[in-house]
């Protein structure tokens, strides 16, 4: 799964991702479910970014959140479960624009958070969907069997989020639902990196740079 995350919107990714709207600068070192976040998809005249919130609302829901979470889809059954399907069946898919997220390990004195990133890239982007449902648009990222590096750090469910190359964008925003589907892989765990960070992380109101910092080794 996917629960908290990094990421910042601004001139730079405009330009490398060739959005032709944006909302304008946004930067979150925690980002935490159901709050606004910017996705990038598809309009008529070219790619956009959104503010939308995360955690979807079916669009037969009338804008109102259910009682369970919706931030990650699982691809096993995106196109089957009642709260997905309708938007995975009309394409309306799109990116989350991450410098990289957070999971969880479970060991034998608790729960120690990493911060997990894409090696080579400053930022990169997480595949999902998004919805409009009475006023209210949302989005989710979808999640599969995890690779070697993060089954062992989610070593609870051993999942991790959809991870879509730049190169795969237009496939991914644009391609047929066939072609979409042959890009939900697991990216491979050598072109990514990881760190443990401190529990400072845990508490979604601690927003700054600390959150992702490498923890200090025992005795350093």
């Amino acid at each position: 799964m996917c629960g908290r995350y990094v990421t910042r919107l601004d001139d730079a990714l405009e330009r490398e991702w060739q959005l032709i709207r944006s909302p304008g600068f946004f930067e979150s070192f925690n980002v935490a479910p159901s709050t606004q976040v910017p996705i990038v998809r598809q309009a008529e005249d070219g790619r956009e970014a959104v503010m939308v919130r995360w955690g979807l609302i079916p669009q037969w829901a009338e804008g109102k959140a259910g009682k369970y979470s919706t931030i990650n889809a699982r691809a096993e059954t995106v196109a089957s479960a009642a709260s997905y399907r309708g938007a995975w069946k009309a394409g309306r898919r799109c990116l989350f624009p991450v410098t990289g997220f957070y999971e969880w390990q479970s060991t034998e004195t608790g729960k120690q958070p990493w911060f997990i990133r894409v090696a080579d890239a400053s930022r990169f982007a997480l595949g999902g969907l998004w919805e409009r449902s009475g006023e209210v648009e949302s989005g989710t990222i979808i999640t599969l069997d995890a690779n070697e590096l993060l089954a062992k750090i989610h070593n609870t469910r051993q999942r991790m989020p959809l991870i879509v190359d730049a190169k795969d964008f237009d496939v991914w925003l644009n391609g047929e639902t066939i072609e979409a589907e042959s890009l939900i892989k697991a990216y491979p765990a050598s072109r990514m990196e990881a760190w443990p960070v401190a529990t400072y992380v845990n508490k979604p109101t601690h927003n700054d740079a600390r959150c992702m910092e490498r923890k200090p080794q025992m005795g350093s």
